[in-house]
């Protein structure tokens, strides 16, 4: 499915989350829906890896 027709759909508010789901209502969700179907369908890559948070050191406790 091309990309203007997912977001044509999206304006019509005619896209809808899964199969039979809600209507999408914010245009980041159907960027999203429309980067699903670029990924099936081979266009671009898959997700980018998030990097993995550092651990927080414990701040020293005062002893009095």
């Amino acid at each position: 499915m091309p990309s203007e027709e997912i977001m044509e759909r999206f304006r019509q508010h005619k896209l809808h989350s899964g199969r039979g789901g809600k209507i999408v209502r914010k245009k980041k969700q159907a960027k999203a829906i429309l980067l699903g179907y670029l990924r099936k369908e081979g266009k671009i890559g898959p997700r980018k890896k998030k990097k993995g948070k550092t651990a927080h050191r414990k701040k020293a406790t005062i002893k009095r």
